[in-house]
């Protein structure tokens, strides 16, 4: 079976697998399904356009999904608390 190889930074790689870890499945799992969507919308221009481009800027780049963007992720979002009072010590 042939095989392509993927290589990530490491702050690319902990996205990925933080994200397989929440789906419960592999990183290659991920790549999988990313490129099995990429290949249903290859028709579309853009699409090639897209792969030239993200090819040039990530020779000095890494993207804003990987953990370098130094915040938490859309897939790690969770709703914020309710807000309360501050608890004032000794006023």
């Amino acid at each position: 079976m042939p095989t392509v190889k993927i290589q990530l930074e490491q702050a690319e790689f902990d996205a990925v697998n933080r994200y397989a870890e929440t789906l419960a499945v592999k990183p290659e799992a991920v790549a999988y399904a990313a490129l099995n969507r990429l290949m249903l919308e290859a028709r579309r221009p853009e699409v090639g356009t897209d792969i030239v481009e993200t090819a040039a800027w990530r020779r000095d780049n890494l993207p804003l999904w990987s953990d370098s963007a130094g915040g938490p992720h859309v897939y790690e979002g969770k709703a914020d608390d309710e807000p309360e009072p501050s608890r004032t010590h000794g006023v």
